[in-house]
């Protein structure tokens, strides 16, 4: 053995973490947002017509809440949450109702999406979606049609810099 090897023993190989940003982020990441820590557990990326988003599965100990992040003109980062009381079928209405406030709609499509993580099995699947709105646009519904399943989420956008994520891996 040689007298530098020795001395300085052998050197571990120091993995390199990559910086995070709210369109990279990955499954098995920590997410910070309001004061609590969320673990990453499933990514979708919706894909239409070239135009790409992704929706983050994030677990915390009580709940599950999802983030939003798109780059359109400008990045746009959003918290949604389902909304399993609020039922609806095709076709969808133009305005709905919930929790006391009309929600406009806005837009729809159909996206390719993949999934990771707990999202994996939706991995190569097709979904409709819709945009709805309230009059301000401060707070909008996501309704997503899966076959015959329809899941309608609430949400707001929030700022970049209200979000830290820190690398799982």
């Amino acid at each position: 053995m040689s007298f530098f090897k020795k001395l300085f023993g052998n050197k571990e190989v120091v993995r390199e973490v990559k910086e995070r940003t709210v369109l990279s982020i990955e499954v098995g990441d920590i997410v910070e947002y309001d004061l609590e820590d969320y673990q990453v557990v499933g990514k979708l990326t919706y894909n239409s017509h070239g135009f790409e988003w992704v929706a983050y599965q994030l677990q915390h100990p009580d709940k599950t809440i999802w983030l939003s992040a798109e780059m359109d003109d400008e990045l746009n980062v959003g918290i949604y949450k389902k909304v399993p009381t609020l039922k609806l079928q095709e076709p969808l209405p133009k305005e709905i109702i919930y929790d006391g406030k009309t929600y406009y709609f806005d837009e729809s499509g159909v996206a390719r999406v993949n999934g990771e993580g707990r999202g994996k099995n939706v991995n190569n699947m097709e979904c409709k979606y819709f945009g709805y709105c309230d009059d301000e646009e401060v707070e909008f519904l996501s309704v997503e049609v899966w076959g015959t399943e329809v899941e309608v989420s609430h949400g707001y956008e929030i700022e970049e810099f209200e979000i830290k994520i820190i690398a799982g891996q």
